[in-house]
């Protein structure tokens, strides 16, 4: 027994050690809540309560050292007892992640800076007739919760994509709506601390990126969703529950019971179709929003101008959450383009365009990339049972990779999307298509560019044997000694623990550019999930996914596959990872041989390929310069060099446009396909890189 007793007491010390400023933070509550009998009465009913509260009173007697004497109490037991719990939690935590000296400097300057900010604002607030302020600067409070707000403000900073910005939406929140529908004197500390040092963890706490903005759609849309959510609670909540804030109180009358049902009705309708990144969704959401905005802002001018009352008809701090969740979507508005369904020039019969260009593509073969023109987002183009996937940007009608048609019809499909290009006024360009659509594309006289080399291992005759596979045999050896495991299998009928792990690695990946995901011939992990689509994943000895590819079907005429492509390439970042594409790709190559598959595409990778023989001219100087630009933030060309450790055969991959004085605009298009979210600013760091 006092040996478990010692080695328990070891334990505690080493954790001690590890986080003193949260051991002594901790210590002061436990003993400042015995000796003031906090845990068990209030401690405003304390007549020496007003001697070490702090507040605006506090500041007009001259007690300035309320604001470090009123920290180690809570207002009542519970809050007592809540911040014994928090504080270790909180300040253990960030002092592991960020040291002792930082964690007590943001705690300390969090809290004493925030109350003494509030306190400001409140005393100039109080001279004039804003009944809320009147009340709370007669308020004396006591607790050290701002100073934990401020710590958990920086501490987000230290996370990565995606918690960093989920971490900072429900701090964000809390205090928000803490502060719109309660108002208390804490709320208005609260609130100043996230707004002082969310800043200050972005500039100097960041690890490997920096910034507020969602780093994918896919959070984008889940930001925009969750926003519609918490409005809707909010709404209902306090309907239901009267409270007094800042702006009033928001008692219920009969049409704010109907404003608060149109409001619940309408979030209904549109949330998940607003996850799902749709169109008309972000519309509906966007002119509904708008209109209540506008109607708060008409409210407010006649409260402030009239005697005119308003109680419940709209709520000020309702409206607000509108304007903020309005200013989402329009800030992130390249996010939802997903139409309700593709449109489609042509005959589709009964099916949605998507299905009909699948039928198309099981019925009639494709390339290597052609499974890529079932992604959202993309247009078709439909002429007896072939298809063309495009899509339009800039005035520009890009093809996506070769027409989906019988060989000998190639030529014809070509004339008759540039025939629809030219209808609808626009510019045609067929983009990441092989060597035969460029021959055709020649003989109507188009000019054809090489843009990247698609890398193709020939499986039927594949072994890992002899010396140029020595990299290969060595990477497989390494990740079998160290435990991994290998499946294929359908991502969607994973377990969502499994789904969470290949988000997580996929969404940090991401996170770590300083440019947002890519899109147009780059899927994610959404793409993924389609069932037609297979997805090796790499599985450590503790069960922990270290590694995922997608694998994109290939269709033979008739039906059948033959063939994959590579898509979605991730791994978690750590020495667990290591060796772990080459170990998914091997491993991934020598199933699909056995299953019968006539080869593997690792894909070609944008603006990237080996040293191309012949004369360069000014627009292959010009691609190269582009691709430069890109290399630091993706790696396309590192990834290339990667490739070629499988020593795969290469198909070149061209861009063909009719005339060079279309390129300008051709490249605008694409730059938007590839990268609808990125801002202007981030466009000109890129440009600054190359």
């Amino acid at each position: 027994m006092q040996g478990w007793l010692a080695r328990q007491g070891q334990v505690l010390w080493r954790g001690l050690v590890r986080v003193p400023f949260a051991a002594a933070i901790t210590t002061l509550l436990l003993i400042s809540g015995f000796a003031s009998a906090g845990f068990w009465q209030r401690v405003d009913e304390r007549g020496w309560y007003e001697s070490i509260a702090y507040g605006v009173p506090a500041m007009r007697e001259g007690h300035w050292w309320s604001l470090v004497s009123g920290m180690p109490f809570g207002l009542h037991p519970a809050v007592f007892v809540l911040l014994v719990v928090l504080a270790p939690i909180v300040l253990g935590w960030t002092e592991i992640r960020l040291g002792t000296a930082r964690t007590a400097l943001v705690f300390l300057a969090g809290q004493v800076l925030s109350v003494a900010g509030a306190t400001g604002l409140l005393l100039l607030a109080d001279q004039t007739d804003w009944r809320w302020a009147n009340e709370q600067a007669t308020v004396w409070d006591v607790g050290l919760t701002t100073g934990l707000v401020a710590v958990l403000a920086v501490l987000t900073a230290t996370f990565r994509s995606p918690w960093r910005l989920r971490a900072r939406v429900l701090l964000s929140a809390y205090v928000a709506v803490s502060f719109l529908f309660l108002g208390r004197f804490a709320d208005v500390t609260h609130i100043l601390a996230v707004l002082v040092f969310l800043p200050v963890g972005n500039r100097w706490l960041s690890g490997v990126e920096r910034g507020y903005r969602p780093r994918t759609r896919r959070e984008t849309r889940l930001l925009a969703f969750v926003g519609l959510l918490v409005i809707a609670a909010v709404e209902v909540l306090v309907y239901f529950v009267p409270s007094d804030g800042p702006f009033g109180p928001t008692e219920a009358d009969s049409s704010s019971l109907w404003s608060m049902l149109l409001s619940v009705a309408i979030v209904a309708a549109v949330a998940d179709q607003l996850r799902r990144g749709r169109r008309w969704a972000w519309w509906v959401t966007v002119v509904y929003a708008a209109l209540l905005v506008g109607m708060t802002i008409v409210v407010l001018a006649f409260v402030v101008i009239t005697d005119y009352e308003s109680i419940g008809l709209v709520s000020v701090g309702v409206g607000l959450l509108w304007g903020i969740e309005l200013f989402l979507l329009v800030i992130g508005r390249a996010a939802f383009h997903v139409p309700a369904r593709g449109r489609a020039i042509g005959d589709t019969g009964s099916a949605a365009p998507v299905d009909r260009a699948r039928e198309s593509l099981a019925e009639l073969g494709g390339g290597t990339m052609s499974w890529m023109i079932t992604w959202p987002g993309n247009d078709y183009l439909f002429a007896g049972d072939g298809v063309i996937g495009f899509q339009r940007h800039a005035g520009v009608l890009l093809e996506l990779t070769d027409p989906v048609c019988a060989p000998g019809e190639v030529g014809e499909a070509v004339a008759r999307f540039e025939e629809v290009a030219e209808g609808n006024g626009a510019i045609p360009c067929l983009f990441s298509v092989s060597g035969a659509t460029a021959d055709a594309a020649r003989a109507r006289g188009w000019r054809c560019l090489q843009i990247a080399e698609d890398a193709v291992l020939d499986l039927p005759e594949l072994e890992f044997r002899g010396k140029k596979w020595q990299n290969v045999r060595s990477a497989l050896n390494k990740a079998e000694r160290g435990g991994m495991e290998f499946a294929m299998v359908t991502l969607r009928e994973q377990s969502a623990a499994v789904l969470s792990q290949v988000r997580e690695i996929s969404e940090q990946w991401v996170g770590e550019k300083d440019l947002p995901e890519m899109g147009f011939t780059l899927g994610t992990v959404e793409e993924a999930l389609d069932p037609q689509v297979r997805v090796a994943l790499a599985t450590d000895s503790a069960g922990q996914v270290q590694g995922v590819l997608s694998w994109l079907p290939v269709f033979a005429p008739g039906g059948g596959h033959r063939g994959w492509t590579l898509d979605v390439m991730r791994k978690r970042d750590g020495e667990g990872a290591n060796n772990v594409m080459e170990f998914l790709i091997a491993r991934s190559a020598q199933l699909f041989k056995e299953e019968g598959a006539e080869f593997l595409s690792l894909s070609g990778a944008p603006l990237a390929r080996a040293d191309a023989d012949g004369d360069v001219t000014g627009m292959d100087r010009a691609l190269d310069l582009l691709g430069s630009a890109i290399e630091p933030f993706y790696g396309f060309r590192s990834l290339h060099q990667f490739k070629s450790k499988f020593n795969p055969r290469y198909e070149p991959v061209y861009l063909c446009c009719r005339d060079e004085a279309d390129l300008p605009r051709i490249a605008i298009a694409i730059g938007r396909a590839y990268l609808p979210t990125a801002t202007p600013r981030q466009l000109l760091a890129m440009a600054r890189q190359g």
